[in-house]
Parts: C-alpha cells; sequence; structure tokens
C-alpha cells in the first residue's frame, strides 16, 4: 500500500491569503467606497460577494481533505474526489525542470513551493505543491533526480550487473538513488555568483532607479485630491521651486532616493544570484525576499541567445537566454535567462562551460556592402503613412506652423540611423554543425544553435533582394512558443553554403 500523503496544512492559510488579496479590491469598493448606500446592485453584490467567499472558503477545504498524494519508484501519483474519483500519474523519466519558488510567506513558516515540469499538455504537464516542507521537498527532488541518475547507472551496467541490481530491497534501492543524487550535488560546477558591483551596475543597466516616477506622480496627484482647490497645490509647489537652491537639493535629493530605491530593488530581486551546473543540468537560484531554485535540462536546450540594449552595450554587459523544448517555467519568473547582466565576456565562456557540445565564435562575417544599400533604397512605410498624416493635419507645434516637416525629417532620419546601425551589426557564421547568427539596431541578438535542434528552414527572396543578389533565410527552433530568427540580405553564396549544411542534418538525428 502506497504512503497517501496530504498536502502541508498551511497550504489551506496560503489559499485563504490568495483569496485575500484576489478579492481585496471588490471588498474595497464594495464595503468602503460604496459604504452607505442603497443601491440595489450594491446590496445584491454584497450578498454575491459573501456567498462567493463562503463558497470559496469550503472549496479549499474540502479540496485538501480530498486530495492526497504519493510518489513511488516511477511516477507521481494523485487522488482526488470522494464520489468520482480522479487519479493523475506523471512519470519521472517525463520531468524536465525542477523549480522552487520561496517567497516571504514561505520564508516566514519555514517552507517552500516545488513544481515538477513536463513537456507534455493539459492537467498532466505539472505536479504543483504551493506549500511543502523543506524536508519533503529535498525527498521529492531527490527521488525525481535519484530515479534520473538510477536510469543512467542502469545503461552503462553489464546485464548481470542489472541483475543483481533488481534483487536488492527497494529501501537499499533508493537509498543508492540518493547518494547518487549526493554525489551529483558535490559534482556542482559554480559558474557565477553575483556580487555586489554586479548588482550596481544592474540597477543602472536596469533603468530600475526610474521606479520614483510613477511613484512621485500618484503623490502629486493624492495630494491635489486632498486640497479642494488646484491653485492652492500649484502655489505651495511653485513656492517650493521659487528659490534656486531649494530646487537644485529638492532634484538632487529625489536623484539620490530614485537611485537607491533601484539599487534595493534590484539587490531584493537578482541578490544571492547563482549559476551551476553538474552533467545533465543547469542550476539556478535567486532572490533575497523570495528565493527562486530551478534546474534546466542540458538536453533540452534547443538555442542560445545573448542581448545587448545599448546602455548594456555601454557597460559591457550582456543577458544570456536558454531557449528550451516544453518552456522552462512561469512567466513572470524569468526562469530561462541565465542572468540578465553579465559580462560579455564572462557570458561567452559561461556558455562553453556549461554547455560544451556548444561553441561561441566571435569572428564573424560580415553583410556585402550592397545588403546596405538595399535597406536605404527599401521604402518605410511607416514613414511613408506618419509624413501623409502630418501633411494632412499639419499640426502646429511650439508655435512652428511648419512643424510637420521637422518631424517627418526627423523621422526619416531615424530610420535610416536604425538601418545602419543594423546592418552593421548583423553577422552569420556556420561553424560545422552549428550557426550563429547576430541582429538588431538598437538591441542586438546573438542567436546560437545546433543544426540537429533546427527543425525548419525557410529561404525568401522579394523583387528588390533578386535585383541585388542577395535573400533572406529564417530558422525554426521547437520551444513554446516555437522560436523563428531571422537573417535578411545575405548573398546567395552564403544562402547555398546554408543549404548544403542543413541538408547534412541527417547525419546528426537519429531517426526511428
Amino acid at each position: 500500500m502506497m504512503d497517501m500523503k496530504r498536502q502541508h496544512p498551511l497550504t489551506l492559510l496560503w489559499n485563504l491569503w490568495k483569496l485575500i488579496k484576489n478579492s481585496f479590491a471588490i471588498g474595497i469598493f464594495l464595503f468602503i467606497i460604496s459604504h452607505g448606500s442603497d443601491s440595489k446592485w450594491i446590496i445584491y453584490g454584497r450578498i454575491a460577494f459573501y456567498v462567493g467567499i463562503s463558497i470559496s472558503i469550503i472549496s479549499m477545504i474540502w479540496k485538501w481533505l480530498t486530495l492526497r498524494y504519493t510518489a513511488d519508484d516511477t511516477a507521481f501519483h494523485t487522488y482526488s474526489g470522494v464520489f468520482n474519483r480522479t487519479r493523475r500519474t506523471i512519470p519521472y523519466t517525463k520531468v524536465q525542470n525542477v523549480n522552487r519558488h520561496t517567497a516571504l510567506f514561505h520564508r516566514i513558516f519555514k517552507v517552500t513551493s516545488i513544481r515538477f515540469e513536463t513537456g507534455m499538455k493539459g492537467e498532466d504537464a505539472t505536479f504543483q505543491l504551493h506549500v511543502v516542507s523543506l524536508p519533503e521537498a529535498e525527498r521529492l527532488e531527490k527521488i525525481v533526480t535519484g530515479h534520473m541518475s538510477n536510469e543512467e547507472f542502469h545503461k552503462m551496467e553489464t546485464e548481470q550487473a542489472q541483475e543483481s541490481l533488481e534483487e536488492l530491497s527497494e529501501p537499499v534501492a533508493t537509498d543508492e538513488a540518493m547518494s547518487l543524487l549526493e554525489k551529483q550535488k558535490q559534482e556542482r560546477i559554480v559558474h557565477y555568483q553575483s556580487t555586489r558591483n554586479d548588482i550596481f551596475k544592474a540597477s543602472f543597466t536596469s533603468l530600475s532607479f526610474l521606479v520614483l516616477i510613477p511613484i512621485l506622480g500618484s503623490l502629486y496627484s493624492s495630494v491635489k485630491d486632498f486640497f479642494p482647490d488646484e491653485k492652492v497645490t500649484e502655489s505651495i509647489l511653485l513656492t517650493w521651486l521659487d528659490t534656486w537652491w531649494i530646487t537644485a537639493l529638492i532634484i538632487t535629493g529625489l536623484i539620490a532616493v530614485s537611485i537607491m530605491l533601484g539599487i534595493v530593488r534590484t539587490f531584493v530581486k537578482y541578490g544571492d544570484f547563482q549559476i551551476s551546473s553538474d552533467r545533465k543540468r543547469i542550476y539556478i537560484t535567486k532572490g533575497m525576499l523570495e528565493q527562486t531554485a530551478f534546474s534546466i535540462l542540458k538536453e533540452r536546450v534547443q538555442a542560445v541567445k545573448i542581448t545587448q540594449s545599448p546602455m548594456k552595450r555601454l557597460l559591457g554587459l550582456a543577458e544570456v537566454e536558454l531557449t528550451t523544448a516544453g518552456g522552462v517555467g512561469e512567466s513572470e519568473q524569468e526562469v530561462n535567462s541565465l542572468y540578465p547582466f553579465l559580462p560579455v565576456k564572462q557570458a561567452y565562456a559561461m556558455i562553453s562551460e556549461i554547455l560544451p557540445s556548444y561553441q561561441v565564435t566571435q569572428e564573424m562575417q560580415k553583410l556585402p556592402r550592397k545588403s546596405l544599400w538595399l535597406r536605404m533604397l527599401t521604402p518605410s512605410w511607416v514613414w511613408i503613412i506618419a509624413t501623409g498624416l502630418l501633411f494632412y493635419f499639419k499640426p502646429v507645434i511650439l508655435g512652428q506652423n511648419q512643424a510637420w516637416w521637422m518631424i517627418s525629417a526627423i523621422l526619416l532620419l531615424w530610420i535610416v540611423i536604425c538601418r545602419i546601425t543594423d546592418f552593421l551589426h548583423t553577422r552569420y557564421v556556420l561553424n560545422q554543425n552549428f550557426i550563429q547568427l547576430r541582429t538588431g539596431a538598437l538591441t542586438s541578438t546573438l542567436y546560437i544553435s545546433k543544426r540537429e535542434k533546427v527543425i525548419e528552414v525557410q529561404l525568401t527572396r522579394n523583387l528588390m533582394q533578386r535585383w541585388f543578389g542577395v535573400a533572406s533565410i529564417q530558422t525554426v527552433n521547437r520551444a513554446k512558443p516555437v522560436l523563428h530568427h531571422t537573417l535578411n540580405d545575405i548573398p546567395l553564396e552564403a544562402v547555398e553554403a546554408f543549404q548544403l549544411w542543413y541538408m547534412e542534418r541527417s547525419q546528426n538525428v537519429q531517426t526511428r
């Protein structure tokens, strides 16, 4: 008989907190803002609110009482319902990623949440416990990882060793899986750990210090609402700004406060950031108040992207993202990003360390000069439509009746600069069974993928590209959503080399 377990009792408190948070705004409107209202729809709304809260509380208690789970040698099993029993089975072999998220609630009660993700779809795609004790989370993770290690061990042993292993009792096999996991943990290599200097740079790169601007706007709006006459607020503000040294002091103080808030916000989000790996997985932990830990199977990595914004390029930083098959977690956790603020050289070195099967080449081929002429001569529909609207309405800006053509000229200049910058940034190279593309105007993206991970390619040529003897290529990688990457205006010789390169994909992909 399998050991059936209920979820942690604190799950009830966690669900109650989520219920209060989700219904807080409605409660404020019905009972505070509309206090004293005799409107029928307000009265009916309050009744519906009470009924909805009551049903939700009863439902969460009933779900906690009836939902149970267990973890045997091969899979997770969940059982729910009393009259209509529902059973879910999630095999360990389907588990791709293990994510832990420890919010402030979890840290107060010394618990955590754990999520096992698979490549399947629907309700059987994940097994998640929103509240679980630390020993139980460790036990479940050991079972899954230990099972995967045990499978690898079986493949490497001879038939005689496999037969002797099957004769072992279940506790002994489990203990062996546990020891294998502990050995894997000892084999983990730490590739990166955030420092105070990194956090300081990240706070400026992310522009998080601008968080004070909406706060000040909201505060000013609240002050205006407090005074019945708007002239009172404006007179107070003008009195403060009348003296130059008071104005300078206020501006300096606001800048200092905003920078401090940005640093604190970035430190809380990216503090204690660590990237490590073993032979099979990549492990990432981050966060100060709310801690997140997750892992990614190396074999599921479909492509690597290195992104640089203008600010990051100025500071020599880059963001490294891993595109994985089936996704790697909740979007708000940004779990596919190794770290958004890595030094460029360290980012290149880290990719080779974490993914030895991937190679990064810094010497790449440029586009021919005819590609630049093509981009300059290609009509910009954005500029044409904008100029037509400006000519029709002829807006007067700062007293200038002819401002419309100035705006049109500035827009055209901006489009030309972006096209030239995109031409200068665009690079490409085919390195044995790797493809490496870099594109982008202001923000450049370096895309690296293996030939066997590219599931589809597309070659296109429009009329102007035919005149200039160039073409566009597009690669498709399996991901969620599907990853498309396009490189425009490359010479025909490179297109032919790309076709031959992709035709040799059969040598790297094993078909059944």
